[in-house]
């Protein structure tokens, strides 16, 4: 076990396991797990082995989830909120390490899904779960979240990364959003979440499509001010976020929380050092057959291609050790600022924590940050 610059190693000679690990004791902060238990399931993995992996936080996720059903049972609801967040977190890890094949993931998912809906009809107020419709007859699945009163309230539209979902924004945003008076619209873009698991829906480049129909969504309702809707994405979700900015132009605010300005040059690169490394969930998150046609098709993803048409404020994030680097962001900063748009950058160093991608291993000040900003700019 170490501390360096990016955050917590449990495993030092295992990175992705270790970051997998610091991605679930993060949000211990957030309440979506504990510490204890956290490192409980870790004194029981091989971080070699994916079978100890997966058995591990499984056997956490089915405890936490028993007590959760005990607790509500017996009308302790604010114990059984707080089991439904922290099972549903640890499902989530349990699937982590696992070939996007593999047979158990249909199952773990669905369990996730659960604890995280019995757990947002213990909000106040009771939070939505919806099934927002496109024009070609497709579905986005959403949660909405929103602080108490009557509203109309701004909203924030939020996209997880490449492996991430609605599921896992929902503890790590809600907290700082909904104590600022943020309602927050937490969605499974194409590619990601129930659209890729359920309907079989890989990534679309048009993101502007599905994210246009959650304004369109919004705007219709009377709880929520039309003119105060901001967009938010994580990871790949901050090149996605930025490519449906570049075309929705009600959009009142934009942020990028990691991203990566040329896809297609850093897959390219990717490639040409591991031709037969693991590209199998790139491959089913782009819906490609082989490693190079997810190349080629990343070439839509291309910020430089977009990024001049954003008309909104525009904060981007990165950590001084983000795993995909701080030049990227730096790239993408100078091009905006070129461009002439209301772009500012900040970067997590090693000395506040935080400066691991999306401030994983600290994501409560990366929240603290991102939400004073979006305060700010849709009050």
């Amino acid at each position: 076990m170490s501390w360096e610059a990016a955050g917590w190693m449990h495993w030092p000679d295992h990175p992705e396991a270790s970051a997998q690990f610091v991605r679930t004791l993060g949000v211990a902060q957030e309440g979506a797990a504990a510490i204890s238990e956290c490192f409980l399931v870790a004194s029981r993995i091989d971080p070699a082995d994916p079978v100890s992996w997966h058995a591990a936080w499984m056997d956490r996720a089915r405890r936490t989830h028993e007590g959760a059903a005990r607790a509500q049972g017996s009308g302790q609801l604010q114990t059984a909120k707080a089991k439904w967040l922290r099972a549903a977190a640890y499902y989530r890890a349990s699937e982590a390490l696992l070939a996007p094949d593999d047979g158990r993931r249909p199952a773990v998912f669905s369990q996730m899904l659960a604890c995280s809906q019995a757990c947002l009809r213990l909000f106040s107020p009771i939070g939505e779960i919806l099934e927002i419709g496109l024009q070609d007859g497709s579905v986005v699945d959403a949660y909405l979240v929103k602080p108490a009163g009557a509203g109309p309230w701004p909203c924030v539209i939020c996209v997880g990364g490449l492996d991430g979902n609605k599921d896992e924004l929902l503890p790590r945003m809600s907290r700082a959003a909904l104590a600022r008076g943020l309602a927050l619209l937490l969605v499974d873009l194409p590619g990601q979440g129930v659209p890729l698991r359920v309907r079989g829906n890989p990534s679309r480049p048009d993101t502007e499509v599905p994210v246009s129909a959650c304004v369109d969504y919004l705007a219709a309702r009377r709880d929520i001010d039309a003119d105060r809707i901001a967009l938010y994405g994580a990871s790949l979700g901050g090149v996605y976020a930025a490519r449906a900015a570049s075309a929705e132009r009600r959009l009142k605010a934009l942020v990028s929380d990691s991203l990566i300005f040329d896809l297609q040059a850093a897959f390219s690169r990717r490639l040409a050092l591991q031709p037969t490394g693991d590209w199998a969930m790139l491959q089913w998150v782009f819906g490609c057959d082989s490693p190079q046609a997810v190349v080629d098709k990343s070439g839509e993803f291309r910020m430089a291609e977009f990024m001049a048409n954003i008309a909104c404020p525009y904060l981007i994030v990165q950590g001084e050790h983000d795993f995909l680097g701080l030049q990227t962001a730096l790239d993408a900063y100078a091009f905006a600022r070129a461009a002439g748009i209301d772009v500012e950058l900040e970067v997590f160093t090693s000395e506040d924590t935080g400066a691991s991608h999306c401030q994983a291993d600290n994501p409560t000040i990366g929240q603290e940050l991102i939400a004073d900003w979006l305060q700010r700019k849709l009050s």
